[in-house]
């Protein structure tokens, strides 16, 4: 984003994958081993060990969640070199990279037209967003990306996400959706295999930093050994690890899909007109369509006792509001999520449903972004204890259908709301002063970014 706003000739480098543990162990499931201890599945000692051993390494936490997401979103927008996004972070192969991004960065801006506007399109963003698809990318992007696009002058929102990803091949089996931790994804082939699975969808004749076209740079890899690197590197960490993996079983051919849904899903409906996000890849199925009853919490501290606690039940809609942008700064929801998840009982029975967002790693029957938020007035405010909430991730819906138990009709259910409405206020800011109230006086909805809207600028 920083790139977009000053405008000169630069090559992304990224910081790479953290390492795995012993026994592969990575940091998202320290939220499941802290929930069991809470519920005493386990002991302090076991507990202690998974702290100490999750983060062995430098590097974006070993599975696909934000930072490494974001890598991959770096190369799949043309602003890095091909194949260097979440390389391991203690690779010698990271270090050529850096080396030749400043090689290039020089050339960048000794040449014309080589500015990143010059570069990123509209087409950029879509292949971006098709890679998202086929990653199973965290839900943040549906943040950074419309924030970044519109430093750039262009507009996407939630529903360019859900229109890509329909029909689109999700292909990475790497953790917190798939098997594997995220250093396996370089030795699989990176963003180029992935790109090369799905290319039929993609805009070959994009621009990149390195004055080719995303096309052109596909080619070069396949003729010039990054394919045999990569595979070289995959038979060293099958022997480190005990395994036999082999580059489709982490990067599945596109016709040998993991899915073919893409891999997150935005639904609306009077809950959520402006849209609500839901990585389904990481959900269960049971939950794929629910009506739930609604246990609503003002803050994540009372919801997380509650769910810990076994205070909701099987059946239960969760809430966490005033938790989005103008509400409290849209912090991640990661360890609610995890209690419900690493649940047997709750996993496949509830739904946890915000206007904050989650962390990349969060999986389980958990939808974010709802918006608009309760700070700034959305229908997530007005949920009472009882509403019949509807869940119906395939039709794409998220509604409030019933009160205390009872359905009503659409018709009934506005009127129902909007006589709530006459009773609501807003909550007073968390921040008043600083530049956190300016932020939350003027960021956008989750589903456009969430940037500093100025109203200079509208």
């Amino acid at each position: 984003m920083g790139l977009a706003r000053v405008n000169i000739p630069a090559v992304v480098v990224t910081g790479g994958a953290m390492a795995a543990g012993p026994d592969l162990l990575t940091l998202e499931q320290l939220g499941m081993y802290s929930a069991k201890f809470e519920r005493g599945e386990i002991d302090g000692e076991t507990l202690n060990w998974a702290k100490c051993n999750a983060c062995p390494s430098c590097g974006a936490c070993s599975f696909i969640g934000t930072a490494s997401t974001m890598q991959i979103m770096a190369e799949a927008l043309g602003l890095a070199l091909p194949g260097s996004a979440l390389l391991p972070a203690t690779s010698p192969d990271l270090i050529e990279y850096a080396r030749n991004a400043g090689k290039l960065a020089v050339k960048l801006a000794q040449m014309d037209n080589m500015r990143p506007s010059d570069l990123v399109t509209m087409d950029s963003f879509e292949n971006a967003i098709l890679v998202h698809a086929a990653i199973s990318g965290s839900t943040n992007p549906l943040l950074h990306l419309p924030a970044i696009a519109h430093e750039f002058g262009f507009e996407i929102d939630g529903d360019t996400f859900d229109r890509l990803h329909r029909g689109a091949r999700y292909l990475l089996d790497i953790r917190p959706a798939g098997h594997w931790p995220a250093e396996f994804f370089y030795y699989a082939g990176g963003v180029p295999a992935i790109m090369e699975e799905i290319k039929s969808v993609l805009h070959l004749d994009a621009r990149t930093v390195t004055g080719k076209t995303l096309g052109e740079n596909l080619e070069e890899l396949r003729q010039n050994g990054f394919y045999d690197r990569c595979q070289k590197r995959l038979d060293e960490a099958n022997q480190k690890y005990g395994l036999s993996l082999t580059r489709q079983d982490i990067i599945r051919p596109y016709d040998q899909a993991i899915g073919t849904d893409g891999s997150i899903a935005v639904l609306k409906g009077n809950l959520a007109p402006e849209g609500a996000v839901i990585k389904h890849t990481a959900c269960p199925r049971e939950m794929f369509s629910a009506v739930l009853n609604a246990r609503p919490f003002d803050s994540e501290e009372a919801c997380i006792d509650a769910v810990l606690h076994h205070k909701v039940q099987p059946g239960d809609a969760v809430f966490i509001r005033y938790e989005g942008p103008k509400g409290s700064g849209m912090p991640e929801m990661f360890y609610t999520s995890e209690a419900i998840s690493s649940d047997k009982e709750l996993g496949k029975s509830i739904a946890l449903i915000t206007d904050g967002r989650f962390s990349g790693a969060s999986t389980g029957p958990v939808i974010g972004h709802c918006s608009p938020e309760a700070q700034a007035g959305g229908p997530i405010a007005l949920v009472e204890e009882g509403d019949l909430i509807q869940l119906d991730v395939e039709k794409r819906v998220l509604a409030i259908v019933g009160v205390k138990g009872e359905r009503k009709t659409p018709e009934e259910m506005d009127a129902i709301l909007a006589q709530r409405r006459k009773h609501w206020q807003p909550k007073p800011s968390k921040y008043p002063r600083g530049v956190l109230r300016l932020f939350s006086d003027l960021a956008a909805s989750p589903m456009k970014g969430a940037y500093l809207d100025y109203p200079s600028a509208r």
